[in-house]
């Protein structure tokens, strides 16, 4: 599918999710406002939104669609986003730029200069890996045995040799190495365990074993390293976010950059996945946990939990069945592991 019908498709999302709101749930305006702003490169959607509204993601129903303007829903930088009011309920509209001249006839170059609706650059590299596998899916995946002669480590363009791929099993494969496994932080159970994207293989021969040849290498290969199917890319182009339709209680269990203290733009896995209801593009709200405080008027009572504070917004870009990535949109305190995520207010 083109990025233009993408594009359309996002169009219609936004349409029909605006549509279906009932007229007395109008979003609420920051009291900081402005009435006009003016788009600049390096804006994103979300980053607009939260301008105007203090639920970003509520943007499509205040959207007026001007019919004076050519592809209203694609924004560029140099457009200006005014606010106006009609019987009482606020509105945005655009008004297209002198910088964007554009032809009935759109090019893909134009497309790809319309602002996004979040920073794709923070999750690019994570639409497709790392991955989230269970123990029996890693343990059953064909795997690696052999470089040949005596070597022990492979490279790009090198010969492997692997076990357990079937003749009519794919052609192209993703080389994993098992990683940390992913624990609830409210059962301790086991989630899944993160799969280490190491590079990608082709196979040249089936057979026991079939022959591949490596590529893309981002970490030396060695022996008994698993081959997964190649995973297919999400598309960019539909990140318009929306709200879980279901309740949503859960946590942070892991940071993908390793860092101790989360911030905006950090991506973080949850202990929620599609099981649990939880969809690509849908906004959670973070609560940072309050610290557990000594009462010292009245020392006998021990001591008592402080309740947890709002902290900032993520929303999951990439779903598994009992795991989720989620990047941190907006962030008004300092969080960490353990941080619950639920429902935004």
């Amino acid at each position: 599918m083109s990025k233009y019908r993408l594009l359309l498709l996002t169009t219609l999302l936004m349409l029909s999710f605006a549509g279906r709101l009932p007229a007395a749930e109008s979003p609420q305006l920051k009291a900081s406002h402005p009435d006009r702003y003016l788009v600049k490169r390096g804006d994103t959607l979300w980053d607009i939104s939260a301008r105007f509204l203090r639920a970003p993601w509520r943007w499509p129903e205040i959207w007026y669609v001007n019919p004076q303007v050519h592809n209203p829903h694609l924004i560029y930088p140099g457009d200006v986003i005014e606010l106006s009011y009609v019987d009482g309920r606020p509105r945005l509209s655009l008004r297209r730029g002198s910088l964007v001249k554009l032809s009935p006839q759109i090019r893909e170059g134009e497309l790809d200069s319309a602002i996004p609706a979040i920073p794709i650059s923070a999750i690019q590299q994570f639409l497709s890996r790392p991955y989230v596998l269970d123990k029996q899916t890693l343990n059953a995946a064909p795997y690696i045995v052999s470089f040949g002669e005596d070597h022990i480590i492979g490279s790009s363009n090198t010969r492997a040799y692997v076990r357990t791929i079937g003749a009519d099993d794919p052609a192209l494969y993703d080389v994993v190495r098992p990683g940390k496994a992913y624990r609830d932080c409210d059962s301790d159970n086991i989630l899944g365990y993160e799969a280490l994207y190491l590079g990608a293989a082709e196979m040249q021969k089936p057979g026991d074993p079939a022959t591949v040849m490596l590529s893309n290498m981002e970490l030396e290969f060695i022996i008994g390293d698993r081959l997964i199917p190649e995973t297919k890319q999400e598309s960019l182009s539909s990140f318009i976010p929306k709200t879980p339709d279901r309740e949503i209680d859960g946590c942070i269990i892991s940071v993908l950059n390793g860092v101790s203290q989360i911030g905006q733009y950090n991506i973080v896995v949850l202990n929620k996945g599609s099981q649990d209801g939880l969809e690509p593009r849908h906004v959670l709200q973070i609560n940072r946990r309050g610290p557990m405080v000594r009462d010292t008027v009245n020392p006998a009572a021990g001591r008592v939990k402080l309740p947890d504070d709002e902290a900032g917004l993520l929303m999951v870009f990439r779903v598994f069945e009992r795991v989720s990535f989620g990047l941190v949109l907006s962030a008004t305190n300092v969080m960490h592991l353990g941080d619950r995520v639920v429902n935004p207010e």
